[in-house]
C-alpha cells in the first residue's frame, strides 16, 4: 500500500472551450489562443473501472488559488510533451496568463511564430484540437487534500475523488480529446437546437414564396411605437392644415 502522504500525480481533462481569440478591425490576425485549462466541479471521465466500480475525480474551487499558480512553474504544451512549449509561467511571471474565475481556471497566450505555435494555432482554429487538460499532484490518501466518497447505482459502486487541495502544477496542455462526455451531449444538443431554428426559418421563408405566388396577402410586419406616432403626426397635419 502507497505511503499516505505519497504525492500522486493526475492528468485531467476539461471541455474548455479552446479558441482563438479574435483581432479588432484593422488589426493583424490574432494568434492568442484561450481557454479552461481546470474546470470547477466537472467529473472526469471514468479513471478506473472494475466488473462492480467505477472511479471519477473532481476538482472543487478550494483546490485552486492565485498564491498556487504563482508559486507553480507551469509550461503551456501540447499533447503533455514538454519538448513542445507554446508559453510559460514561472512563479506567475512569463508569456502564460491565466486568471480564477466559477467556472475555473481560464488561460491565454500568444502562439508563437514557430511551427508547433503554427501547428497549434491552425488546429485550434479548424476545430481539430478543442480542449485542454493539465498535470497536477496532490496527497491522495490525505483526506485533508482528497475526499473520497461512494454511492451505489444499478449494482455498480461508484467512486468519487473530490480534491480538496492541490500541492502543484506543471502544465497545462492543449489535446484532440477532452475527455468529458457531458460536452459532447451538450454539442450535440446546440446543434439539434440550431438545426430546428434553421428549419424553421427555411419553413417560415417557404411560406412567404408560396403566398407571393399565389397572390395571397403577407402579413404586414409589426408596427412600432414610432410608426404609429409618425401615423398620428400626419393625420393631425391632414385635419389641420
Amino acid at each position: 500500500m502507497a505511503n499516505k502522504n505519497e504525492i500522486k500525480t493526475r492528468t485531467a481533462h476539461t471541455p474548455g472551450g479552446l479558441y482563438v481569440r479574435e483581432s479588432a478591425p484593422g488589426e493583424a490576425p490574432s494568434r492568442k489562443i484561450c481557454g479552461y485549462a481546470i474546470m470547477f466541479n466537472v467529473p472526469s471521465v471514468i479513471l478506473d473501472a472494475g466488473d462492480r466500480s467505477e472511479e471519477r475525480e473532481i476538482i472543487t474551487p478550494s483546490a485552486i488559488s492565485k498564491a498556487l499558480l504563482d508559486s507553480c512553474d507551469i509550461i503551456m504544451t501540447m499533447y503533455h510533451n514538454r519538448q513542445i512549449v507554446l508559453a510559460r509561467s514561472k512563479q506567475g511571471k512569463g508569456t502564460l496568463s491565466y486568471r480564477i474565475d466559477s467556472k475555473g481556471v481560464f488561460f491565454e497566450f500568444e502562439a508563437p511564430k514557430t511551427p508547433h505555435g503554427d501547428e497549434a494555432l491552425e488546429l485550434v482554429k479548424r476545430g481539430d484540437i478543442s480542449g485542454c487538460s493539465f498535470v497536477f499532484s496532490t496527497y491522495y490518501l490525505n483526506n485533508d487534500y482528497v475526499e473520497c466518497r461512494e454511492r451505489k447505482e444499478n449494482g455498480i459502486t461508484k467512486i468519487t475523488y473530490y480534491v480538496k487541495r492541490i500541492t502543484g502544477i506543471y502544465d497545462f496542455t492543449i489535446t484532440t480529446n477532452p475527455a468529458y462526455p457531458d460536452t459532447s451531449v451538450e454539442a450535440r444538443e446546440r446543434e439539434q437546437r440550431e438545426a430546428r431554428r434553421r428549419e424553421k426559418r427555411k419553413a417560415e421563408q417557404i411560406r412567404a414564396i408560396r403566398e407571393r405566388v399565389n397572390g395571397k396577402p403577407i402579413r404586414a410586419p409589426k408596427k412600432t411605437k414610432q410608426d404609429v406616432l409618425k401615423e398620428i403626426r400626419t393625420k393631425i397635419k391632414c385635419v389641420n392644415p
